[in-house]
Parts: C-alpha cells; sequence; structure tokens
C-alpha cells in the first residue's frame, strides 16, 4: 500500500482545482490528479454553507472514514480533493463510501 498523505498547502488544492478532473455526485465533487512524490495525498473541504462546525467537521470525519477504507486501492501517485456538499451532512460512512468508490472509478484512479 501506498503511503498516505494529507493536502496541506493552499497551492496544491487551487493546482488540483485548475489543472484536475473533477468528478461530481449529489454527496460529494472528487478532483484527481498525478504527483510525482509516488504516494497517495488528499485532502478534504467542507464549505461554511454545509452548517456549523460541528456538521462541518462531522463531514470531515465521514469522508476521511470512507476515504482510508478504499486507500489500499488507489494508484500510487494520486492526488485526491474531496468537497464535501450539503446532502455529506445527513450521510453515513457506507453510504459515502459508495459514492467516492464511483467517482474514483469514474475518475480512474483505482487499482
Amino acid at each position: 500500500m501506498a503511503r498516505i498523505v494529507t493536502l496541506k498547502r493552499n497551492s496544491d488544492f487551487q493546482r488540483l482545482y485548475a489543472n484536475g478532473a473533477a468528478t461530481a455526485f449529489p454527496l460529494l465533487v472528487v478532483y484527481t490528479g498525478k504527483n510525482i512524490d509516488g504516494c497517495v495525498r488528499f485532502g478534504i473541504t467542507v464549505s461554511t454553507k454545509i452548517g456549523n462546525a460541528v456538521e462541518r467537521n462531522h463531514c470531515r470525519r465521514v469522508i476521511k472514514s470512507a476515504f482510508l477504507e478504499l486507500a489500499p486501492e488507489i494508484k500510487e501517485g494520486t492526488d485526491l480533493v474531496f468537497v464535501a456538499r450539503a446532502k455529506t451532512k445527513a450521510a453515513g460512512t457506507t453510504e459515502v463510501a459508495k459514492v467516492m468508490r464511483a467517482a474514483l472509478q469514474k475518475a480512474g484512479v483505482l487499482k
């Protein structure tokens, strides 16, 4: 399994927004791109439109949990940014994992 690293720099997020391939679903938007580090890097974005801090953090936890289930199946050298949508706060981890799997398959980043 590839090493998993969290994206933290704004420039990494902006690069994926501008140049990455976007896959949108009602629960989630996934931006994908390549990196030269040979590891899987991911970031999660939740807008203040989703709700207060408690609801936003809940969305982050659900998305991160779903991602960690699918992480062993993701190709090395991939950057991912997950953007939560309004319906994400009512969804559970299994539902988000199903949508995430479909988005990652559509983007072609699963092994």
